[in-house]
């Protein structure tokens, strides 16, 4: 088995992985999304959310579950094959693919210390239920910028042809 692919962790397994983690006293810092086509962006990004703790855990939206929030055509990539990618990454420690459109469970289960989303939300328009979970857990949430021009939507419409 490839390095990357211990790095993806189940539903199931994921207490266990977060209780290793306690065990070494290490801040965990989540964040989840689609990583559909992994571009410069979600690097920055991701290397950005390590910097904040010790662990970074990435949660994986299944391959419905990215149909559902980002209609038919999506994803491009299998969960299985987005899952290896991001594993593969240094910055990143674990990725567990969670079936929900909302992260809701897969942030109950994992108890970040740090849930961290990109500028494109707020703590006012961020999922109330998913900010209920890291708080009651006893979590913060950080807000990083974006970086501008780098996103899969416009990389798909742009191979589309649909954007110069």
């Amino acid at each position: 088995m490839h390095r990357a692919a211990e790095k993806i962790v189940t539903l199931d397994d994921l207490h266990a992985w977060r209780a290793r983690q306690r065990q070494r006293h290490a801040r965990i810092v989540v964040t989840n999304g689609c990583f559909d086509i992994l571009h410069a962006g979600h690097v920055q990004y991701l290397e950005s959310a390590r910097n904040l703790g010790d662990a970074l855990l990435v949660g994986l939206n299944s391959d419905a579950s990215v149909r559902a929030l980002k209609g038919p055509s999506r994803p491009v990539n299998p969960e299985s094959d987005r899952a290896l990618v991001l594993a593969a990454l240094g910055c990143v420690d674990a990725v567990c693919i969670f079936p929900e459109p909302a992260a809701v469970r897969f942030l109950s289960l994992a108890q970040p210390d740090i849930y961290v989303k990109g500028g494109d939300y707020t703590l006012d328009t961020l999922n109330a239920d998913e900010r209920r979970a890291v708080e009651a857990a006893g979590g913060r949430i950080v807000i990083l910028p974006l970086i501008p021009g780098r996103s899969t939507t416009a990389l798909v419409e742009r191979l589309a042809g649909r954007q110069p």
